[in-house]
């Protein structure tokens, strides 16, 4: 009985110690900061550590970061808590989206942009199908194909390389085309540009020999715009770094899988590639560049040249059109286009733009540079991989049918989301540049004056 009695007040003092000491469960109390753990630690155990199972333990929760408003270490007042991510390789919280933003850029792995690399089953390099004793099934075909535009009827050409004469030389810049030049397309769902439409829009190619094939083929890089019957504006991000000798422009094209059109397209050379000197190729900062093209295109009604803006000319909440071959979504099963599509976007303003794009993997101190405007944010309506160096245009004021070049494709997160602009070149931050380097080189620049 004495042992039994002793034993029981020993219980009942440790009972009352561990009253006096504020201890609940596994953790103690801080009385300073109510809610959170000692962060200091214990020689007698971890105090992050809690057993949830356990009732006699208090499960605290802590506030935990999110993209929009990471909340600062207590410890240390000039630390914040973000997504590994956005943190760099000194440690510096990322501010200007470095290795996280979506370069407008077609994917590598294959020669032909409208290639896909796909990984092969089992490690199965061969291409020769497996044997198989039943037949293959094939997902039905659509029972009749779907139109096509179809030129005008006109007498049959003397030779399959034989085109019409263009229009007469335009004499104005930036004028679109909506009705198209020579024919118009008529039932199209998908936001497909006419012919002519967009006559300042060229495609980059790069000439590249795949295996044993005598002739190089064109390889689609970026798309680009005609200031000048001899110069082309497109993104630093597509041609810097590149050899002028393998590249080319295609002006007046329209449908990349023919050259059936009413009026031909033509192929220039590069001389030469004028690149920002500030060009940021991670952060993509300054990424504008000049194409010199070996000979002057011949401007006609298919073919002409965009409109620059004045020096920092600004379009906040105009509604603007975006043209490229690019992707029409992000996704895997984002398919590049064959025929030249048309997105019409609003633009955003920088502040704006800034705060949206916070909201995103960019978190909450992203900067956006004075280098960029933004366009778009609304759904399904957006440019995507490919459509890299591909203009923005907007439209003149008192002359809804003639376009200034605001902006040049550049990168975006994702495509197509709601409330998530995409991120463009400013021309108009660029040119006074643009002026200064063609005059260097005695090119007359009133064609694209307004």
């Amino acid at each position: 009985m004495r042992a039994l009695a002793v034993l029981l007040l020993s219980a009942a003092l440790l009972a009352d110690a561990l009253a006096a000491r504020n201890v609940t469960g596994g953790r103690r109390r801080n009385p300073g900061r109510p809610g959170l753990g000692n962060r200091q630690g214990d020689p007698a155990y971890d105090e992050d550590f809690v057993g949830p199972s356990d009732p006699n333990y208090e499960v605290v929760t802590t506030p935990r970061d999110n993209l929009s408003g990471p909340a600062p270490i207590p410890e240390d007042p000039n630390c914040v808590c973000v997504p590994y991510y956005q943190c760099d390789a000194n440690q510096n919280v990322n501010q200007d989206g470095e290795g996280i933003i979506d370069i407008r850029i077609k994917e590598g792995g294959c020669p032909h942009y409208l290639d896909f690399c796909c990984s092969l089953q089992n490690g199965n390099v061969s291409p020769t199908p497996p044997t198989s004793t039943s037949e293959p099934s094939y997902p039905d075909l659509p029972t009749q194909e779907p139109p096509r535009p179809q030129p005008p009827t006109r007498p049959p050409p003397p030779t399959t390389d034989f085109h019409p004469t263009p229009p007469p030389q335009q004499m104005q810049c930036g004028v679109r085309n909506p009705e198209g030049v020579g024919f118009r397309i008529t039932g199209g769902e998908d936001g497909e540009a006419q012919f002519g439409e967009f006559p300042w829009m060229v495609a980059i190619l790069q000439q590249e020999k795949i295996d044993d094939q005598a002739k190089p083929l064109n390889l689609y890089q970026c798309g680009g715009a005609l200031i000048h019957p001899q110069v082309v504006l497109t993104g630093a991000h597509c041609v810097a770094g590149k050899q002028p000798n393998l590249l080319k422009i295609r002006a007046g094209e329209w449908d990349t899988q023919t050259t059936k059109e009413v009026y031909a397209h033509q192929d220039r050379g590069v001389a030469s590639i004028i690149a920002h000197p500030q060009f940021n190729p991670r952060s993509l900062h300054n990424d504008i560049a000049l194409l010199i093209l070996l000979d002057p295109v011949q401007v006609g009604g298919h073919i002409g040249v965009i409109c620059l803006p004045e020096q920092d000319q600004v379009f906040d909440y105009k509604r603007c059109f975006a043209s490229g071959w690019g992707k029409d979504k992000f996704e895997q099963d984002g398919q590049y286009q064959v025929i030249l599509k048309k997105r019409d976007l609003p633009i955003v303003p920088n502040p704006e733009c800034q705060e949206l794009l916070r909201k995103t993997r960019l978190g909450a101190y992203f900067l956006l540079d004075a280098s960029f405007i933004c366009a778009g944010g609304e759904p399904g309506r957006d440019t995507c991989k490919g459509d890299g160096g591909s203009p923005l245009v907007c439209p003149i004021d008192n002359e809804p049918n003639r376009y200034y070049h605001a902006g040049i494709v550049a990168w975006g997160i994702d495509c197509g989301l709601a409330n998530i602009p995409a991120v463009y070149s400013s021309v108009a931050r660029f040119r006074n540049w643009i002026d200064n380097e063609l005059s260097k080189l005695n090119v007359d620049t009133s064609g694209y004056r307004a």
